[in-house]
């Protein structure tokens, strides 16, 4: 019995072995801006070696002003993409581009709407009789859904150049950007705490910070798929609740401009307003997709005149690789 015992125990060690000997497949990751705490679970899992223990050795290509990482998808560059919300889903498949979501790492897009905090503006609604400083883009997508929801008037916005100063010099007005950054620059920058609009929690229930990959990914490689997005999704849970140092190093190594308290910042945000683990995520853990809340934004955006109503919108996703609570246990039990 002792000489079986042995043998297994040497068998054993022999098989672990030859797995961590085996080469770590290479992956690729672009993501949609500049290195920062709203791609920190991505991080996490490349620092603390979350990505390799699932046997991948990833690359993070951060994007920015002037790259942009979604082009290089479909054409092979890269594996794997950041993108920014549901929308950008729809239009691949209304382009027929081939690339579709496996995961989606925020519950909650993290656009607001800003306003001082001395102006009697306390609900959604109230915003309607201000100015309103919005990118083009925004004025394409969420702006229309202000309208055709809430009755938003389009002669009230102005072009928003990602520039907090006619914000703060009109305090008759309105700026959009992020609930993890924007709201930390003005209070650094101003000195007030602005009233804060999360969109999300409005009724437009977009998902955010998805993780794309080719068809064809999926069809030859499920099992790398499905490693990334495990490896990733466990990466999330870390960051959020666990010691998240040596990510947010990375980061500032990747973004030096990047603020300890910024990230901080980002972090206690995402937390706070149920980002990433709130909603579906609650129950099927952090990536969570359901057929249920597609059509629900989908339906949303068909009658701002966003999308057209034949789309085909559920080729838009998979839920393939995600709901299957990979991590959960990482959340405190508290």
């Amino acid at each position: 019995m002792k000489l079986r015992h042995g043998l297994f125990v040497a068998m054993s060690i022999a098989t672990v072995t030859a797995a961590h000997a085996q080469p770590l497949d290479k992956v690729s990751f672009g993501t949609n801006w500049v290195a920062q705490g709203e791609h920190g679970g991505f991080y996490q899992a490349l620092a603390d070696g979350t990505y390799r223990k699932h046997g991948l050795d990833v690359t993070i290509m951060p994007g920015g002003p002037n790259v942009n990482n979604r082009i290089l998808l479909p054409v092979g560059k890269i594996d794997f993409f950041m993108s920014a919300n549901t929308l950008q889903s729809f239009d691949a498949v209304a382009q027929n581009v081939p690339i579709v979501p496996v995961a989606a790492m925020f519950q909650k897009d993290p656009l607001v709407l800003l306003a001082h905090p001395d102006q009697g503006i306390e609900k959604l609604e109230d915003l309607k009789a201000l100015t309103l400083f919005i990118g083009r883009e925004g004025f394409a997508t969420y702006f229309q859904w202000l309208k055709s929801d809430y009755g938003f008037d389009e002669k009230r916005v102005k072009p928003y150049t990602f520039n907090p100063q006619p914000f703060l010099a009109d305090k008759r007005s309105a700026m959009q950007g992020y609930v993890t950054s924007e709201p930390f620059a003005i209070q650094q920058q101003a000195g007030f705490k602005p009233r804060v609009f999360l969109l999300a929690d409005e009724g437009f229930n977009a998902y955010s910070t998805l993780i794309e990959t080719r068809r064809d990914m999926i069809a030859k490689r499920p099992d790398l798929v499905q490693r990334f997005v495990d490896a990733s999704i466990i990466g999330w849970y870390n960051y959020l609740y666990g010691d998240n140092r040596a990510a947010n190093a990375l980061i500032r190594k990747h973004n030096p401009e990047m603020p300890e308290a910024l990230l901080s910042y980002a972090v206690a945000t995402m937390k706070a307003y149920g980002i990433a683990d709130s909603g579906d995520a609650a129950k099927l853990g952090i990536g969570a997709m359901t057929e249920a809340r597609m059509q629900s934004f989908f339906d949303t955006m068909v009658r701002a005149g966003v999308v057209k109503p034949g789309l085909d919108w559920r080729r838009g996703f998979t839920t393939q690789f995600v709901n299957k609570r990979v991590g959960i246990d990482l959340r405190p039990k508290n």
